[in-house]
């Protein structure tokens, strides 16, 4: 079966840095695109940033460009987020989903505080 599981969450303090990693499997990776999600607290989930199967071309939501940069490696099924200059606003769990399918992972903290 589909798993997704994510990793790399935690506590930082604002303008640092994380990566986040989300580890598939169940399904060819390869050739599947994969998004990252996020959930702030008591708000609507929302995407955060998106990659097609081949890496080529990647999108953003507007408030994350210039500092998340979404990756993958397919050798090892991962999908990556490198979160920098994080502020205050982008506490939230973050999920990674199958982009044209209805997988999610389980979600990731992340907490941006002084």
């Amino acid at each position: 079966q589909v798993q997704l599981v994510e990793s790399g969450g935690g506590l930082v303090q604002p303008g640092g840095s994380l990566r986040l990693s989300c580890v598939a499997s169940g399904f060819t990776f390869s050739s599947t695109g994969m998004s990252w999600y996020r959930q702030p607290p008591g708000k609507e989930r929302e995407l955060v940033a998106a990659i097609p199967p081949t890496g080529a071309i990647t999108n953003y939501a507007n408030s994350v460009k210039g500092r998340f940069t979404i990756s993958r490696d397919n050798a090892k099924n991962t999908v990556y987020l490198q979160m920098n200059s994080l502020k205050p606003e982008d506490t939230a769990v973050y999920h990674c989903k199958v982009m044209t399918a209805n997988y999610w992972g389980q979600g990731t903290q992340v907490t941006v505080s002084s």
